[in-house]
C-alpha cells in the first residue's frame, strides 16, 4: 500500500520547491505492482486488465498534475533568491497533484482521535477481515484479497466523518446537551470540598414516584455556586454544576446521535409495543435517569425487564462514544491550523478506554454486544470485526437440563448459555464499524467479568500487572451485580480500588488534550455508575453509598414490598424469628455466633430434633460453625460449594437415613445447583438467604414425599430464623416491608409465624 501520508507532513513540514518526478513514478509503480497481484480466495477475484487499467489511468494523471505543479513552482523561484520570500500553497499543490490521494489523506487526519490511535486502528484494519452482522464469514490468515475493499470503505467512512463534523458543528458543543454539561466543565472549589468530605449531610434528599420505576431515592450534592463566574470583563469561567432531579424526557430531548437513532426502533422491537416508537413506556423513564448522568442503582431487575435493562444502557454507552468522537474529530478539523492546544480543546482521557461493562458471563457478553451491533447499524449495513471469531468463543458450552426433576425456571434462565465466568474484550467504535478484540488501549468500550479483571490487575507484588486502562473510565455499568456476590465479591472490590489511579505509563496520550479535571484525578466525581441488581443486598448497598460519588448526584429505585416471599410456603409449620441485638454491622458478625450457639443451637441437639439443616449464606460463618461443630464432636455432615460430588452424595444419604444430626449447607452452593434435599424435619437460617425465594423453597423441601417415614415424625416440624436490624434488606421482601418494620421496632426478640398446607 505504500507509505500514508500524515496530515501533519502536509501542514507542519515544509516541503520541496520542485516535485522529484523520479521518485514520484517510482512510488507510483510500486503501489501498482502490489495493486495488479490478481488474488482469489472463494469468490472474490480480481482482473488483471482492468487493475492495469486503472492504475495506467492514474499514472497517466498524475504525470500530467506534475508537470503543472512543476512550472508555477520554478517561476517563483527565479523571482526571490530567499527561500524565506516564496509563499507557496503546499496544501493546494499537494491536492492538485495527487487528487483523491491527498484528499483521503486530508479526512484520515481529521478522523483522528489523538497522534495515532485512530491511524493506527485504520491500518490494522487493513489487515483484519470485515463481517456483517449477518453474515458470518470464517476467518483467514490471508486477507489481502479485502484490502483494496477496505481501503475504498475507510475513505469513504473519512469522507464521511468530515461530512458530519461540518453537520455537526453546531450542536457538537450544545449547552443544553446533558454530556456537555457533564464532561465538559470543571468543579467548583467549594462543590470539590463537598464531595471530597463525603459527608452524607452535605447532599439534598428528594423522593419522587413515577409510574412504572416507582419511588425514586434522589441524593444531589449540595453546592451553593453559581453556574457562570466573571472574573473580569472577558474572562469568564462556566463550572460544572450537579444535575436537577430527573424528568421524563420527550424523545426530542434524549440528545441521540443522527447516526444510530433510525436503528433503534428495529434494535428494540422486541421491548416496545405498537404504539411507541423508540422506548418503551418502562425504558423512557429509565433513560430520562441515565442520560441526565447520575449514578443509578435499580435492585429490581427482573427476567421480564432484563432486555429493556439491557437496550437501556447500550444506547446509553454507544451514544456516550459517539458523542465523544465527534467532539474529538471537530477539534481534530480545527486545530489543524494551528499549533497550539486551547483550553476549550481538551477533550480526552489519560487513556483512551471510557466505557466499562461488566457482567457476570459470556453469555451475558454475547447479548450486550449484540445489541450494542443492532444498535449501531441496520441489517445488511456496517461491519464487526472478528465477529466469528466473537461468536465462536461466547457461544456455545451450555449447562444440560434435566426433563426429568427439572431445575426452577429462574435457575434455568440464568444458567443458560455460555457461563463462562473469564473473559475481557475490548470494542472501538468508528462510524461504519465496530472493531472486537481491540487492544485495550485502543478501545472505547471494556466488556469483562469481575474475575476476567482480576487476572488483568492482580495483586500487588505479582508480575506484569496493568491498571492504567481504568484510569478514565467515565460510563461504569454493573449488570446482574448479585451474581457477583455469588461468585466473588473481592474482585469488585478489588476493581473499584484500581479505579483512577495516576497511571504508570502515557500510553501514547498527547497532554495538551487530556481535560484538565483528568489530570487533577478527579474522575471519579465525573464517573457515572449504573448497577442493576434482582435483589437488595447490604454489599451492594455500601459500594453505590461509598463508591459512587458522581457531582450529579445518584438516584435510587426504592420501592416497598407489600407481600413477602414466605406467602409462597405451602407446607403447614411454626416459623420462629430470633432477633439479637447489636451495635454496629461489625460486631453483627461476633454477636450473631454467639447467639447461635448460646441459644439457638442447644434447643436442636436433642434426639427430637434430629435431621436438621443449617442454611448458612456466607462462606466464612460456614468454616466457623465447622469448626465449632468438629470442637464440640458434634454429629453433622456438609455440603458447601468447593464440596466433590461424591461427598455430597454421601452426605445426602447419611443425612436422610438419620445417620448425621445436622446437615451444614451453604447458599452459594444451593444457587449454582439447586438440588432437592431430602428429610430435612426441622430448618435453621443462620441469616436470611440474600435471594429471598430461596427461603420459600427450601422450605417447601420439607413435605411428606421428601421424608423418610422410619425416622422422626411429621407432626413437628419447625423453621427458625436469627435476624437483626442490620439485615433489613433481606427481611423486607420475605414478610413485606410493613411486617418487617414492625418486627424491628417491636420490644419483643422472638416472633412466631404459621403457614397453612394448601
Amino acid at each position: 500500500m505504500g507509505k500514508k501520508l500524515k496530515y501533519r507532513d502536509v501542514v507542519k513540514r515544509e516541503g520541496p520547491k520542485t516535485f522529484n518526478k523520479r521518485k514520484l513514478n517510482k512510488s507510483n509503480n510500486k503501489n501498482n505492482e502490489k495493486r495488479n497481484k490478481t488474488i482469489s480466495n472463494g469468490s472474490f477475484k480480481r482482473k488483471l486488465n482492468q487493475k492495469k487499467n486503472e492504475s495506467n489511468k492514474r499514472i497517466r494523471k498524475n504525470s500530467e498534475n506534475e508537470h503543472k505543479v512543476e512550472e508555477p513552482i520554478q517561476n517563483q523561484s527565479s523571482e526571490s533568491d530567499s527561500e524565506d520570500a516564496v509563499t507557496v500553497d503546499y496544501m493546494k499543490l499537494l491536492r492538485d497533484s495527487f487528487g483523491d490521494k491527498i484528499q483521503k489523506v486530508s479526512n484520515e487526519a481529521v478522523s483522528s482521535e489523538s497522534s495515532s490511535s485512530e491511524e493506527e486502528l485504520e491500518e490494522e484494519s487493513d489487515k483484519t477481515e470485515l463481517h456483517k452482522p449477518d453474515e458470518i464469514e470464517r476467518e483467514d490468515d490471508d486477507d489481502n484479497d479485502d484490502d483494496d475493499d477496505d481501503n475504498d470503505d475507510d475513505e469513504d467512512d473519512n469522507n464521511d466523518v468530515q461530512n458530519d463534523t461540518q453537520q455537526e458543528e453546531d450542536t457538537v458543543d450544545d449547552s443544553h446537551d446533558p454530556f456537555v454539561k457533564h464532561v465538559c466543565y470543571e468543579l467548583h472549589p467549594n462543590l470539590l470540598q463537598n464531595l471530597q468530605s463525603e459527608s452524607q449531610h452535605l447532599a439534598e434528599i428528594h423522593k419522587i414516584t413515577w409510574p412504572k420505576l416507582g419511588e425514586l431515592l434522589i441524593r444531589i450534592p449540595k453546592c451553593e455556586t453559581i453556574e457562570t463566574v466573571k472574573h473580569t470583563l472577558l474572562d469568564t469561567t462556566t463550572y460544572a454544576i450537579p444535575s436537577p432531579i430527573p424528568k421524563k424526557l420527550h424523545p426530542k430531548d434524549y440528545f441521540i446521535k443522527p447516526q444510530i437513532l433510525p436503528n433503534l426502533h428495529l434494535a428494540n422491537k422486541s421491548v416496545i409495543k405498537q404504539e411507541e416508537t423508540i422506548l418503551s413506556s418502562f425504558q423512557q423513564e429509565m433513560f430520562s435517569i441515565i442520560n441526565n448522568y447520575q449514578d443509578f442503582y435499580f435492585p429490581e431487575r427482573t427476567f421480564d425487564n432484563a432486555e429493556d435493562i439491557r437496550f437501556v444502557y447500550s444506547l446509553h454507552a454507544i451514544n456516550h462514544i459517539l458523542k465523544t468522537r465527534i467532539k474529538i474529530l471537530h477539534h481534530n478539523s480545527k486545530l489543524g491550523k494551528r499549533e497550539d492546544v486551547p483550553e476549550e480543546y481538551r477533550d480526552q482521557g489519560l487513556v483512551r478506554p471510557k466505557v466499562l461493562i461488566v457482567v457476570p458471563f459470556k453469555d451475558s457478553a454475547y447479548k450486550v454486544i449484540n445489541c450494542m451491533i443492532n444498535i449501531m447499524f441496520q441489517e445488511d449495513k456496517g461491519n464487526v470485526v472478528k465477529k466469528l471469531r466473537f461468536v465462536e468463543d461466547y457461544t456455545g458450552n451450555q449447562l444440560y437440563f434435566p426433563k426429568k426433576n427439572p431445575k426452577p425456571d429462574d435457575y434455568e434462565k440464568t444458567f443458560c448459555g455460555n457461563i463462562g465466568d473469564d473473559f475481557k474484550i475490548g470494542l472501538t467504535v468508528t462510524k461504519k464499524s465496530l472493531k472486537l478484540y481491540s487492544d485495550f488501549y485502543s478501545s472505547d468500550i471494556i466488556v469483562a467479568s469481575p474475575l476476567g479483571l482480576r487476572t488483568i490487575i492482580k495483586a500487588p507484588g505479582e508480575p506484569d500487572r496493568d491498571f492504567d486502562f481504568l484510569t478514565s473510565i467515565e460510563l461504569l455499568i454493573l449488570d446482574q451485580t448479585d451474581i457477583f456476590f455469588m461468585q466473588n465479591w473481592f474482585h469488585v472490590m478489588h476493581l473499584f480500588d484500581h479505579l483512577h489511579l495516576k497511571p504508570k505509563e502515557l500510553h501514547g496520550t498527547d497532554v495538551s488534550r487530556v481535560r484538565q479535571w483528568c489530570l487533577n484525578l478527579w474522575s471519579k466525581y465525573y464517573r457515572q455508575t449504573l448497577i442493576f441488581s434482582s435483589c437488595q443486598l447490604p454489599h451492594i448497598e455500601a459500594l453505590f453509598t461509598k463508591n459512587c460519588t458522581n457531582f450529579a448526584g445518584k438516584v435510587k429505585v426504592a420501592n416497598r414490598f407489600e407481600s413477602g416471599k414466605i406467602n409462597e410456603v405451602y407446607v403447614q409449620m411454626q416459623h420462629i424469628f430470633h432477633k439479637f441485638n447489636a451495635a454496629s454491622p461489625v460486631e453483627m458478625v461476633e454477636k450473631r455466633f454467639e447467639f447461635f450457639v448460646e441459644k439457638v443451637l442447644p434447643l436442636h441437639r436433642d434426639t427430637a430434633m434430629t435431621q436438621t439443616l443449617i442454611f448458612i449464606p456466607s462462606y466464612y460463618d460456614y468454616v466457623r460453625i465447622r469448626n465449632h461443630f468438629k470442637k464440640e464432636d458434634v454429629s453433622f455432615v456438609q455440603i458447601c460449594e468447593y464440596s466433590k460430588e461424591s461427598k455430597v452424595a454421601r452426605a445426602r444419604d447419611m443425612f436422610f437415613h438419620g445417620d448425621a444430626h445436622f446437615l451444614l449447607y451453604t447458599e452459594r452452593y444451593h444457587f449454582y445447583n439447586r438440588i432437592r434435599i431430602k428429610g430435612i424435619r426441622h430448618l435453621i437460617f443462620y441469616q436470611l438467604p440474600c435471594y429471598s425465594h430461596f427461603y420459600s423453597e427450601m422450605c417447601n423441601l420439607m413435605q411428606e414425599f421428601n421424608m423418610n417415614k422410619k425416622v422422626g415424625s411429621m407432626d413437628n416440624m419447625t423453621v427458625s430464623v436469627i435476624y437483626t436490624k442490620y439485615d433489613i434488606l433481606q427481611l423486607a421482601p420475605l414478610l413485606g416491608t410493613e411486617r418487617a418494620v414492625r418486627m424491628l421496632e417491636s420490644e419483643r426478640d422472638v416472633h412466631m409465624l404459621l403457614t397453612e398446607r394448601r
